[in-house]
């Protein structure tokens, strides 16, 4: 069953959110040629601290062992940070990060440059960023998570890329992964009917080869099978009777 929140419960998940999104911020900023992924992570733990009664949603998560997932390059989702994996001119890189503050929980992801990159990474970064937001605008009362689905999958397809299929958005309150999943591929009317009050965290991963993924040695990693450029972004959405209520905005 699919929980339905509060106006209360949604501030709350804003709340959580929003820290999500000003430390995301910090990180984002300190992207560089020569830092590494650990760094980073260190980065976003520190900041954490400023906000009391703020814990990191994913350490500890079925055994994930960081706060913030690094993913570079051709690893898709759940990087772990490492003090070995140093970033270079021209690579890309997703974080994903998440917050449970007060008993509900906020979650995002980006995907950004370092330095300069191709003209086809940065196209890739455009159109998966652009397949968020025509999924979040079909986040309105009467229409289905399948609506979301296909709205994501037929923008990435017509520029020629893939949606991965083994991982998925879902629905975000009191628990990080609640009802639904939500695949960003599908057709539209298929699933759920979305009424006012869901919440759900809507994540499309998409890569400029083909969908399949496998998972490294470390148990977590997630990469392309054939090792081509991947970009993931996401936000937390509220459904409400006005329209999609984005809740991981500055």
């Amino acid at each position: 069953m699919i929980p339905i929140k509060t106006k209360e419960e949604i501030e709350k998940i804003r709340a959580a959110s929003r820290i999500v999104v000003q430390i995301l911020d910090v990180v984002i900023r300190s992207i560089e040629p020569g830092v590494t992924t650990w760094e980073l992570s260190e980065i976003a733990e520190k900041e954490l601290t400023r906000f009391p009664g703020a814990v990191p949603a994913f350490k500890g998560y079925r055994g994930y062992p960081a706060s913030l997932c690094t993913s570079v390059n051709e690893a898709v989702v759940h990087g772990i940070p490492s003090r070995s994996v140093v970033l270079k001119e021209g690579d890309i890189i997703s974080f994903d990060f998440g917050v449970l503050m007060g008993g509900y929980y906020g979650d995002s992801a980006v995907t950004r440059p370092v330095g300069r990159v191709s003209k086809k990474a940065r196209k890739l970064m455009k159109v998966t960023r652009r397949a968020l937001h025509k999924g979040i605008e079909q986040m309105v009362p009467g229409n289905t998570r399948g609506d979301i689905s296909h709205a994501i999958q037929s923008h990435v397809e017509g520029y020629g890329y893939s949606v991965v299929r083994e991982f998925v958005g879902h629905g975000i309150g009191k628990s990080l992964h609640e009802e639904p999943q939500v695949p960003n591929f599908g057709n539209p009317g298929e699933g759920e009917v979305l009424r006012a009050g869901m919440v759900m965290a809507i994540e499309p991963m998409i890569n400029m080869g083909g969908w399949e993924v496998e998972c490294l040695d470390d148990g977590w990693t997630a990469v392309t099978k054939d090792r081509s450029l991947s970009a993931h972004f996401e936000h937390t959405v509220a459904v409400t009777e006005d329209g999609p209520d984005i809740l991981t905005l500055p």
